[in-house]
């Protein structure tokens, strides 16, 4: 039962970040993106602070950690949504989040020359393997190349942003509970996205077309991909660690091209279904070894 719990709750967190990609295109059409992210990230604090102060699980940030939380939100969510969000405005949903689900190929690449560990030949073979299938995703038989350039290097600088993201996550020390990290480095992320916002969006916002589809997506992206699918990977996590975790991540490209052929109409041909199908198993190959695992006991509560 509790595997049940624990295969439930991840594959809910992998299926609201699917979501994400629609619900970041639908708002798009009545949010200048740093705008997006700016209100995102209002709610998401604002929520994440109560629920904390509510279960009185509320943590004081220690001097000591100050550098390393800025480091961690100028990571993600600054970088990584910046990359992101700006990329969905050039590229379809289902491309970026074949791309995005790259972040568990290239992690172990930025450990291996930052924190010296070792790299197996499975996940050079997986990077090999997947890339191939971003390739097919992203190529025309007659047409050529049809995503946008530049749409695709910023959702690589997303990739790598999610990376440094995990890297100076180890830096946090184990005294905060997981919705206070969180909490932090959503409400840091809003000292970059603030200054951002009235240097890019704010002559332009009073001249917004703000729609009601807009405002629901934005609301969903906050509460359901900001907040809640957060918390349910991480406890996740915490119980059988991230590489274990980072299988379900071959979920995500699979739940957004279904919800973006049904919900965006987006094209979704067999040059682009094998693409998606050679990713995810790119993805699988990288984590060979890694299925067989036994839940760890953990002590106390984790949220």
């Amino acid at each position: 039962m509790q595997k049940v719990k624990l295969y439930g709750a991840i594959s809910l967190s992998m299926l609201f970040w699917s979501f994400s990609f629609i619900w970041t295109r639908q708002a798009i059409l009545s949010f200048e993106p740093v705008t997006l992210v700016t209100f995102r990230l209002i709610i998401a604090s604002v929520l994440l602070f109560l629920v904390s102060k509510i279960a009185g699980r509320f943590q004081m940030m220690r001097r000591e950690d100050i550098k390393w939380f800025f480091l961690l939100a100028f990571f993600e969510p600054f970088m990584y949504y910046i990359g992101e969000t700006y990329g969905l405005t050039m590229v379809d949903s289902t491309l970026a989040s074949v791309i995005i689900s790259t972040i568990p190929l290239f992690a172990p690449v930025l450990a291996y020359f930052l924190l010296k560990e070792k790299i197996s030949y499975a996940n050079i073979a997986g990077i090999i393997v997947s890339l191939s299938g971003v390739f097919l995703v992203i190529y025309e038989p007659k047409g050529g190349f049809a995503a946008n350039p530049w749409g695709v290097i910023l959702m690589f600088l997303a990739v790598f942003s999610a990376i440094s993201y995990t890297t100076t996550l180890r830096k946090i020390s184990t005294h905060y509970t997981t919705i206070n990290v969180i909490f932090y480095q959503s409400f840091v992320g809003l000292l970059y996205f603030i200054p951002t916002f009235f240097i890019t969006d704010f002559s332009s916002f009073s001249t917004s077309k703000v729609t009601s589809e807009g405002l629901f997506a934005l609301f969903m992206l906050a509460v359901f991909a900001s907040v809640i699918a957060f918390v349910l990977f991480a406890g996740v996590v915490r119980k059988i660690g991230v590489a274990r975790t980072n299988v379900f991540v071959n979920l995500i490209p699979v739940f957004t091209a279904i919800l973006a052929w049904w919900l965006l109409d987006e094209r979704l041909n067999g040059l682009k279904i094998i693409g998606i199908a050679i990713t995810v198993f790119g993805l699988f190959v990288s984590q060979m070894g890694k299925f067989r695992f036994k839940l760890k006991q953990i002590k106390g509560t984790e949220y």
